[in-house]
């Protein structure tokens, strides 16, 4: 297991919520992608794939093939004392958003066969919301293996540049993740800590400014202009810098900052911006918006 750097990303989480979009972007990406690789088999496949030469490895494992828990998270211990660099994503959506997505494509959910083997429409097996709620039971454990993503307002365009993104980051102990948000669509679930900006002048109140974003330069001169909004980002700034080694001692991989606005065009935007200039000299840093992703903005 020597030579050029070997990478591995785990792909797990709720079934509808992206892993396919993601694989195969990782696909494109040069990665050796495996899907629905049952728990057990991931330690075996690494090391026949390096023994190919392979450094480029990928797999999907959720609930399709058990739940192995205890055995995967030693497996990924053991990998990574090997020297692989191993990043875990788990993604998730909202309930409502895969009854959606699912109602969308027609298919079926994996887990919609009951005890007996059959299907709902077979007149057994479990309702679509009754397969959701057994899933998300079934890998709540999983979120703590490595970074949650929340993709129920993502576009697939948008998640594929996300996670082309998060590839190009070097192994580090802690990654900030900063994203900004509107509450009007509700509190990201992949968020860890959450910051309510809606106190803050609103610059969706300037005509000038109405369709523009945080990132625009008008509306940054008029952010900058008001004293509470610099002032939040240094309590933020502050508030992180207090207590980031706390989050590295727990062995945390990945810390996300979540500021959220009514509308997640301005004032959101721009603290994101704000925080993670002030942390990127010294920490791997990520920037996220969700509502400007959504509109094909950022």
């Amino acid at each position: 297991m020597t030579g050029a750097p070997s990478r591995l990303v785990l792909l797990t989480g709720l079934s509808g919520s992206g892993k396919s979009v993601v694989l195969n972007a990782l696909e494109d990406a040069d990665y050796f992608c495996v899907d629905n690789l049952p728990p057990a088999l991931l330690q075996q496949l690494v090391e026949s794939l390096l023994e190919k030469g392979e450094t480029r490895m990928a797999a999907a494992i959720d609930a399709r093939t058990g739940v192995d828990l205890e055995g995967l998270t030693a497996t990924l211990e053991h990998l990574r004392n090997k020297g692989i660099h191993t990043t875990v994503l788990f993604l998730t959506a909202r309930p409502e958003i895969l009854l959606q997505r699912y109602s969308e494509t027609r298919r079926r959910h994996p887990l919609s066969h009951d005890d007996a083997g059959r299907a709902d429409e077979e007149g057994g097996g479990r309702s679509l919301r009754e397969c959701i709620e057994l899933e998300q039971d079934l890998m709540a454990g999983y979120a703590d293996l490595g970074m949650p993503l929340d993709t129920s307002d993502l576009k697939s365009s948008a998640l594929r540049s996300w996670v082309r993104e998060l590839l190009t980051l070097k192994a580090a102990p802690l990654t900030l993740s900063f994203q900004s948000f509107a509450y009007k669509e509700g509190i990201p679930l992949d968020a860890d800590l959450v910051f309510d900006a809606r106190c803050l002048p609103n610059p969706f109140y300037e005509p000038k400014l109405r369709e523009l974003t945080g990132k625009d330069k008008k509306v940054v001169d008029f952010l900058k202009s008001h004293a509470s909004v610099d002032q939040m980002v240094d309590e933020i700034e502050g508030y992180l810098q207090r207590w980031l080694p706390h989050y590295q001692k727990e062995q945390r991989s990945y810390l996300t900052v979540a500021v959220g606005c009514t509308g997640g065009q301005h004032r959101s935007v721009y603290c994101c911006e704000a925080l993670a200039n002030r942390f990127r000299a010294n920490w791997p840093v990520l920037v996220r918006h969700r509502s400007l992703m959504g509109r094909g903005l950022d």
